[in-house]
């Protein structure tokens, strides 16, 4: 019988808790709802986690005081999308209560359990049942039950995730869309992961608890030009591109890649972090390596360049540092200046759309939206390169506002209004009615009514089969999703998408804003819009090249 756990062993217990999380990731992905290929649960709570995982394994000599804040800061910056910002409010008020003991003992753990389930549920303005903070709740409840039974830890965890499992089960029968999709919660799922990772660790069961340390700072890869030898050229053409990881990739994966791409070129490097992987080699045929790269995911930010244009490639390659130093000091210089009054930060998902925003006049653009959702640190570096008094903060995504609202609260030196726009349409209505003559709080009120009365719609293609909104749903097909839910379903990307908006369009309508993406030619978006013309000859239509991944059609309906 288990009656205490030390600080050595929660360490143990959270890095396992994490490593099964992560291994979990691709199939927790595949329980949501919507069959988007877009930033997943599974992928945003294993950010989550990790972020917190590579300071827990970095003590050498844990304590109960220094766990508890690596774990709620680890996580509280690293928190990525609803579900990444929820697990790490459970984490914030579990440690805040662990944190005041050397040791946990039953008591102890039903205690952190009922914390975390508190903190989670006030950071969460609109609560849901049927989500991760049901299942949480469920395990709280029971250990609470559990602790007048018994002091025994190896019996009261079991119990806990007995139960856990089984509020997990239940969770469709709470949301209908779960019943209709016949999964259960994604963010449930991931957080049993979690418990049952930590509980093989408390079990003392032989498990790998490395925790690869990040690569470089907020998710992005650095390479040097110092790194790649030119020297001795033997390969064509310098290849460069970045792997979203989609498939397994772990340290005996890259090697195995690594190995191949010296078969076929040389001067290679390959950089992993978190879900991408960035590759440079020289070789004779990049298409071999662009063929290897795709087995591990999509890839995206391709460059081939004949090695005949060396010199001009270096020269290229100088005058973008010397440009990136000189805006890092003019970033600098501007912190010396006397702050303004306001200024706006936003969430964008392409270059079109970085463009649209810098033109309002958007101080900081952090890119990521919806296929990669930025963390609460990466609204808090925004935030500090923004020297104004007042803040604006666009997350234009659903999954993006918890992680703007956490940065908020951690900011303590600047007044941070998050505008709580869903949309990148929403987003650019609501900046587009700033009012200078108004206060903020006036501001606020004013931007968020405009922006309500944008209804958006945005064109994918499904990852799987599915059936949803009494809608069925092959592999490939194309959905028009509405601000409620999936609108329409085809095979055809223009039938579909023009289907879309005749059911988004109304006798008020007077405005459509078309913004295609980087799969998309103009002539494409073009012949889309002269039919909606063609439909709705009172409505103005407005195209713009958005330059957004995954999603073909991003639109709205003023």
């Amino acid at each position: 019988m288990i009656t205490n756990i030390d600080a050595k062993t929660l360490q143990k217990m959270f890095l396992a808790g994490a490593k099964n999380l992560e291994a979990k990731k691709e199939w927790i992905n595949e329980l949501n709802v919507f069959p988007v290929p877009d930033g997943d649960t599974g992928t945003n709570m294993t950010l989550t986690i990790m972020s917190a995982a590579k300071e827990v394994g970095g003590i050498e000599n844990p304590d109960m005081v220094s766990l508890a804040k690596a774990i709620s800061s680890g996580s509280l910056r690293g928190a990525r999308g609803n579900s990444g910002v929820i697990l790490s409010q459970l984490f914030r008020g579990f440690t805040k209560e662990i944190k005041e003991f050397d040791t946990i003992d039953a008591v102890v753990l039903a205690n952190a359990c009922e914390r975390a389930v508190e903190t989670a549920y006030k950071a969460v303005m609109k609560p849901k049942e049927g989500t991760i903070l049901t299942v949480a709740k469920g395990m709280a409840d029971r250990a609470r039950e559990v602790v007048l039974e018994t002091d025994d830890l190896e019996y009261m965890i079991d119990e806990i995730i007995k139960h856990g499992d089984y509020v997990l089960s239940q969770t469709p029968e709470m949301l209908p869309v779960l019943k209709q999709a016949g999964v259960v919660d994604s963010g449930g799922q991931g957080l049993m992961e979690v418990i049952k990772g930590a509980y093989d660790a408390f079990l003392g069961k032989e498990l790998d608890l490395t925790i690869v340390g990040a690569k470089a700072p907020s998710g992005t890869v650095t390479v040097s030009a110092d790194d790649i030898d030119t020297a001795d050229i033997k390969f064509g053409y310098c290849t460069e591109f970045i792997i979203m990881l989609e498939k397994e990739y772990d340290m005996d994966k890259e090697l195995e890649f690594k190995a191949y791409l010296e078969s076929i070129g040389d001067s290679i490097v390959v950089v992993s972090d978190d879900d991408i992987v960035k590759v440079h080699v020289h070789t004779n045929d990049p298409g071999l390596a662009i063929q290897k790269a795709l087995t591990f995911g999509s890839l995206t930010k391709m460059k081939i360049d004949n090695m005949r244009e060396e010199h001009q490639e270096r020269l290229i390659k100088d005058a973008e540092k010397v440009a990136a130093e000189q805006k890092a000091k003019e970033e600098e210089a501007k912190k010396n200046e006397p702050r303004k009054e306001v200024g706006f930060i936003a969430v964008s998902i392409g270059e079109g759309m970085n463009e649209i925003f810098a033109g309002l006049g958007v101080d900081q653009i952090i890119e990521g939206g919806q296929t990669m959702n930025p963390s609460t640190e990466d609204v808090l570096n925004a935030i500090d390169k923004v020297n104004a008094d007042n803040i604006f903060v666009l997350p234009n995504n659903k999954n993006i506002i918890l992680a703007a609202e956490q940065a908020m609260k951690l900011t303590k030196d600047k007044n941070i209004i998050v505008i709580p726009s869903k949309t990148v349409p929403q987003g650019i209505t609501a900046i587009i009615n700033y009012v200078q003559d108004l206060d903020a709080e006036a501001n606020k009120e004013n931007m968020i009514a405009e922006m309500l009365k944008v209804k958006t719609g945005s064109v994918t293609y499904a990852v799987r089969d599915t059936v949803i909104d009494d809608k069925e749903i092959k592999e490939n097909d194309i959905m028009g999703i509405g601000d409620a839910g999936i609108v329409s379903v085809g095979t055809d990307l223009f039938k579909t998408t023009i289907d879309m908006i005749s059911k988004l369009v109304d006798d008020d309508s007077e405005i459509i804003s078309i913004y295609y993406g980087q799969d998309v030619t103009e002539e494409d978006a073009q012949a889309v819009a002269d039919k909606v013309e063609e439909l709705y000859a009172d409505v103005e239509v407005d195209v713009n090249y958005g330059g957004q991944p995954i999603y073909y059609y991003v639109l709205s309906v003023e």
